[in-house]
């Protein structure tokens, strides 16, 4: 078992709740470091529109697993658990108290060894990319390519079922992790850590107010000025990173498709459908204390709550 010493401090909550100036607080309060637990901060040049902790937040704090790949390289679920795993044990060997800091479920659920198949939910662009081969080079093309990533997968899947082998591909390309790995999955797995669980929460019209605003700060902020540069860079708009809410978005504008206000409204909007998917994510985490950004005192409310547990 896990010894106290060994505690990890997990702040996660929907997006613009306000995680990363909680969360550089409440390390310096306790001599922590901070691990992000986002799926788009490892990738660098990506700063204003992934809402990367400030410089002055960084200096303050030590961040960890921030600006790790280039755009256009592979970064999954699976190497994200051993980078941050790793990350959490050298916070830990040093004597301070790690937090573990984000809204990306996926790669949350791989740390504290929630991962199971529920969570690699159905990915559109992706699957339409797959049909399409399928179509123009045949299902066995597709039951090839499963076969070379996970074996046993394409064993027990008959290549005509078709909607199997591009789930297998997709649970894969995702995660890092074979699909056939995922049936030993399905319960909770034992990590080295113990976890104490800090979710944020807020009225719904609080949180959309506050993802309009943040928003439009981004915009301020040079993220249209952003987009442009990495597509000047050779960043196309199809690579995994650049499907990021308001990337997207804003190189459907950069590529004369909608007008700039369009590419800012569907970005809030695609925004505000993200925090609700988050919402009902984070519902199913087990053991999480639930605190309301609203609420008078929050960081000494939960202050109290880490003492409590860090014995």
């Amino acid at each position: 078992m896990p010894c106290p010493c060994d505690l990890v401090i997990s702040l996660l909550g929907p997006t613009a709740t306000g995680k990363s100036s909680l969360a550089v607080d409440l390390a310096l309060r306790f001599d922590g470091e901070i691990v992000s637990a986002d799926s788009r901060q490892v990738y660098r040049c990506m700063d204003v529109g992934t809402a990367k902790p400030t410089p002055e937040q960084r200096a303050a704090v030590p961040h960890h697993l921030l600006d790790v790949v280039d755009p256009d390289e592979d970064y999954n679920v699976a190497r994200y658990q051993a980078d941050a795993q790793a990350a959490i044990q050298s916070i830990l060997s040093r004597g301070k108290l790690p937090f573990l800091v984000g809204g990306s479920g996926l790669y949350l659920a791989a740390v504290m060894g929630e991962l199971d198949l529920p969570i690699v939910g159905p990915d559109q662009t992706f699957r339409a990319q797959l049909e399409q081969e399928a179509r123009e080079d045949g299902a066995e093309h597709l039951h090839r390519r499963l076969a070379q990533v996970d074996p046993a997968a394409a064993e027990r899947i008959h290549p005509n079922n078709l909607r199997r082998v591009i789930r297998a591909l997709e649970v894969h390309h995702f995660t890092g992790l074979p699909f056939s790995s995922f049936s030993r999955r399905n319960a909770p797995r034992p990590t080295p850590f113990r976890f104490l669980k800090i979710g944020l929460t807020a009225p719904r019209e609080v949180l959309y107010r506050r993802i309009d605003r943040r928003v439009e700060e981004m915009m301020k902020r040079g993220l249209l000025e952003e987009v442009s540069q990495l597509l000047a860079r050779g960043y196309t708009p199809s690579l995994k990173s650049m499907e990021s809410l308001g990337y997207r978005e804003l190189c459907a504008h950069l590529n004369g498709e909608i007008s700039l206000e369009e590419a800012v409204q569907t970005f809030k909007r695609n925004t505000r459908r993200f925090a609700k998917r988050q919402f009902t994510w984070f519902r199913k985490t087990p053991d999480v204390h639930w605190f309301d950004i609203t609420a008078p005192s929050l960081a000494a409310s939960i202050s109290e709550t880490i003492k409590s547990n860090h014995g």
